[in-house]
């Protein structure tokens, strides 16, 4: 599973506990915790059954993702080698067993009023990521990647595309670097079991877009190739609330993690 939760203490407060507890995962990434070790609220601390792992930003109240997994990786990384990416809390990659499980927080594009001026932050960030992940492809590795992309991929992917257009988010050079994970030999696994399915994983607060389904899909599963075999579902749970994103999931056979 995977859920931008949208500042973890808030999400706390609308049931984050309640919901880990049932949703039958084995490993759920968190994108947008905004949270630091000492401001876990008690919930997240009392957790039992769960390893639990978090990469804060720096910057107070930003950013952050965590990992909590019922078996506790086998290694976990956290750097991209770059400090102005690594200080935004954006990335963790896990192995356990014989997958991977990498969780990334993808920058949006837009600065302070919408100004866009985050969007070559955001392409190299994409790159940053792609490319450190090119060994374990090149390697042969079973591989996923969950978070929030912060990107349509494709006209289906949004209820809008010829209004934004100009957006971030939907811009072609952010679709154009999307696409090339699609070259690279990552699945969208959702769009791969679902090829014409319309269904958003994140709306905006205002004007009850979620109400009326006004919404984007910016939350995503890639699969390396050699963990594409062993995938058997993919979903986007909407019904989930808690933050203005809904999780994202991809099921994989057992076998995927041994040997």
């Amino acid at each position: 599973m995977s859920w931008n939760v949208n500042g973890l203490r808030s999400c706390v407060q609308r049931g984050f506990a309640s919901w880990l507890g049932r949703c039958g995962a084995d490993v759920v990434a968190v994108q947008e915790a905004r949270v630091t070790e000492e401001q876990l609220p008690p919930e997240v601390r009392r957790l039992r059954s769960w390893s639990f792992a978090l990469h804060a930003a720096q910057q107070p109240g930003y950013s952050g993702v965590a990992l909590l997994s019922r078996r506790p990786p086998d290694e976990l990384e956290i750097s991209l080698g770059a400090p102005r990416f690594d200080r935004e809390g954006r990335f963790q990659c896990a192995r356990i067993g014989r997958l991977w499980v990498v969780n990334s927080y993808f920058p949006s594009g837009n600065g302070k009023n919408y100004d866009l001026s985050r969007i070559p932050y955001k392409l190299a960030y994409t790159r940053a990521v792609r490319r450190h992940l090119q060994r374990l492809l090149d390697a042969g590795e079973r591989v996923v990647i969950v978070g929030d992309f912060n990107t349509a991929r494709t006209p289906i992917d949004l209820a809008r595309p010829a209004q934004n257009k100009r957006s971030s988010g939907f811009r072609p050079e952010e679709r154009e670097e999307f696409d090339r994970w699609i070259q690279a030999g990552w699945t969208d696994t959702y769009r791969h079991l679902h090829p014409d399915e319309v269904r958003y994983s994140w709306w905006s607060q205002r004007a009850g877009c979620r109400e009326r389904n006004v919404g984007w899909r910016l939350d995503y599963a890639l699969v390396s190739p050699a963990a594409l075999p062993f995938v058997r579902g993919a979903e986007i749970h909407t019904r989930v609330k808690g933050s203005d994103h809904c999780p994202v999931s991809v099921d994989f056979v057992p076998e995927v993690g041994g040997d």
